[in-house]
């Protein structure tokens, strides 16, 4: 305890008494402290502090309080337990600084190695939604085609903090049915600097520039996949390998009562290639090009009694042209989101939140065959609200209480999702939380050009986690059960203008997930394992029966390992995945979805050398021992002379991936360096 604004203190003795001396005079503002409890202060004058009986109340928000966490892994100086750290997304043996990947050495998800976006317990990608700064993208992954993976947008070098939600996630966030990827920007700029990249894929450069209360970053890239090519044998055909110019800026400026950003980010890319089909003897060839903006501006403040705001706009625009050997298709969309929320904390038990927001959507296509023009498209808008408390009953229990409710004029439907999370501390290093909710998300894109004649799909979660953090170690255990209803059936092989469709699908997931990190054990050595089973069946698109997806794998592991040897200036860093292997529909036998591919492993190196403390020279290689993984197969449309349907393997582009890079910052300080991106 102390006065305020002077040096005269002390502290207490084992018995909670105090006293000291001051030379202060007048009315003074006392103030006392302690770990774990509230701060008191006591302003009264000098002559009237003695003989005073003190009592603290608990402080609910201290450090060692219980978090409401069911199903969220979060990443960033403002995490209060970090199980995946900003570092580890560009440090990962195979992810080749893709947030996506990395994340999939998370339990939890599936490794779908022909696809590349994020598919979360047993859902699809499109049932996790992807948010800068608080504001929805629409476009959240670069151009690809079938088999062909997709790339995340966005680099980890202008992101400080990640979370990541399968599954029992806030009222605050709506319109996916399995998970919530909440990526944040920096807020605060370090010093002025330069990074250079000079890589065996293309060339990058960025820039920070910080001044007075103002703050700009940029990150521009050029990327021509054409050199690696020739010198790395590829399975596919290509005419034209994949090729983009892509940037992306940060501006922050410090308000006196708050903090406003601007994001944007831009891409051009192409590639042209011949794809083997099982049903023709000549391939077909695709020409794609995609042009993808995304803008955001946000601000976050205070204002009044204590109270917050955070709102802002965001706007994406993704064109793709075409070419399916003589076919023509152009598809446009238009994707915008508006967003305030407010919350104040009305005491250390009890924080309110509640808030708005638009999401307005256009998408027009043009489809052309030969004399043959078919077009479609819709417009859609959607407006929620959402209230939700945050309720400390003790340093040991906490609960969470929220409602969402939507209304979207496409469909001429209303939902109301009402969510609640519980926690309980069962020591100084464990707790118990448990989490439901109910979710709702409109049919895909794919569907929703050729009918309104539906309603949302919806998903009920229920989560059990048990968490143990200590020493920089972390266990996580998570059990889980989510039902599906409304879920869109159609007729016929795909999807199109003469489809029936429907909401009469179902489907069920339940599984385990279970994850542990250790950075203590070993000095130098951090690493994590993952291991998640997942039963999960589906009636749904045009399955006859309930069937698992052919994207679900039962048995998922990773094993990430990072080492740094100080002698070598360099980190050394391993990972493995694994899967047990993924269903597929085989004609030749009676059942359906019966099939099941081998089981998948790939084990990925990476070497990163520090040349001198701002230049970094780095390797690394994917799938070193050439595991000839297969993801599925493709059968004939009809049966051969022998009354059967041949198949072709869908395997990976390539066996492995090669990368070198040379890395060099020029920074104020001349130590930064870009391990941190790596």
């Amino acid at each position: 305890m102390f006065l305020d604004g002077t040096y005269d203190g002390t502290t207490s003795g084992d018995d909670g008494a105090f006293s000291f001396n001051t030379s202060a005079s007048g009315e003074q503002t006392l103030v006392i402290s302690f770990i774990s409890f509230v701060t008191l202060k006591i302003r009264q004058n000098v002559t009237q502090l003695f003989n005073v009986e003190i009592i603290l109340r608990e402080d609910l928000n201290s450090l060692d309080a219980v978090i409401l966490n069911a199903g969220t892994f979060e990443s960033g100086d403002k995490a209060r337990v970090t199980v995946l750290k900003p570092l580890d997304i560009v440090t990962t043996a195979g992810s080749a600084g893709n947030i996506v990947a990395a994340l999939q050495t998370l339990p939890g998800t599936q490794a779908v190695g022909e696809n590349g976006r994020l598919f979360v317990r047993g859902g699809e990608a499109d049932e996790t939604q992807t948010y800068v700064d608080g504001i929805r993208v629409a476009q959240a992954y670069g151009a690809s085609f079938q088999n062909i993976p997709a790339r995340g947008r966005f680099s980890p070098f202008l992101f400080s903090g990640i979370s990541f939600s399968t599954g029992g996630y806030s009222a605050e966030f709506g319109e996916a049915l399995s998970g919530i990827l909440l990526l944040n920007t920096q807020d605060e700029a370090e010093q002025n600097e330069t990074e250079i990249s000079l890589m065996s894929v293309g060339l990058e450069l960025g820039n920070t520039r910080k001044w007075k209360k103002n703050a700009l970053t940029f990150k521009a890239s050029f990327i021509n996949l054409e050199p690696y090519h020739l010198l790395v044998p590829q399975k596919i055909n290509w005419n034209k390998a994949f090729q983009s110019l892509s940037g992306e800026t940060v501006y922050r400026h410090s308000l006196k009562n708050g903090l406003w950003k601007i994001y944007a980010a831009f891409d051009a890319s192409q590639f042209d290639f011949n794809q083997e089909t099982i049903n023709s003897k000549s391939p077909i060839r695709i020409n794609l090009n995609n042009d993808n903006f995304y803008f955001n501006t946000s601000y976050n403040g205070f204002f009044g009694n204590n109270w917050q705001i955070t709102t802002g706009l965001g706007y994406g625009y993704s064109n793709n042209k075409i070419d399916l050997n003589l076919d023509k298709v152009n598809n446009t969309e238009y994707a915008t989101h508006i967003k305030t929320k407010f919350s104040k904390r009305f005491s250390d038990q009890i924080k309110l939140s509640f808030g708005t927001e638009l999401f307005f959507t256009r998408f027009d296509e043009d489809f052309i065959s030969g004399p043959d023009y078919f077009q479609s498209g819709f417009q859609a808008n959607l407006t929620a609200m959402y209230a939700e408390t945050d309720i400390l009953f003790s340093r040991k229990f906490a609960m969470k209480l929220g409602l969402r409710g939507s209304y979207n004029n496409y469909l001429n439907e209303i939902n109301v999702s009402p969510r609640i999370s519980l926690a309980y501390k069962t020591g100084k290093n464990s707790q118990f939380s448990l989490a439901y909710g109910n979710f709702s998300q409109a049919p895909k894109t794919e569907y929703l050009k050729y009918s309104d004649e539906f309603s949302s799909e919806k998903a009920s979660h229920y989560i059990l986690n048990y968490q143990y953090t200590k020493n920089r170690q972390i266990l996580r255990v998570e059990a889980y059960s989510k039902n599906y209803r409304n879920l869109v059936t159609f007729d016929g092989e795909q999807p199109g203008p003469d489809s029936h469709f429907s909401n009469l699908g179902n489907g069920a997931a339940k599984g385990l997930d279970i994850f542990w990190r250790d950075a203590a054990t070993l000095k130098n050595l951090e690493y994590w394992i993952s291991y998640s089973y997942i039963d999960t069946k589906r009636k749904y698109q045009n399955f006859p029966s309930r069937a698992t997806p052919g994207f679900v794998a039962n048995h998922n592991a990773s094993i990430v390992t990072k080492y740094w040897i100080g002698d070598w200036r360099s980190q050394i860093g391993f990972a493995h995945s694994f899967n047990s292997g993924r269903p597929f529909n085989d004609p030749n036998q009676p059942d359906f979805m019966n099939g099941k591919t081998k089981a998948y492993h790939n084990l990925s190196f990476n070497w990163a050398y520090l040349l001198s403390p701002q230049k970094i020279l780095y390797f690394s290689v994917s799938n070193i021992l050439g595991t000839q993984n297969i993801f599925s197969y493709e059968y004939a449309s009809k049966p051969n002379s022998s009354g059967q349907f041949d198949r072709r393997a869908i395997t990976p582009t390539a066996d492995r991936f090669f990368f070198v890079g040379f890395f060099w910052t020029i920074s104020d300080n001349k130590k930064s360096n870009q391990l941190k991106n790596l």
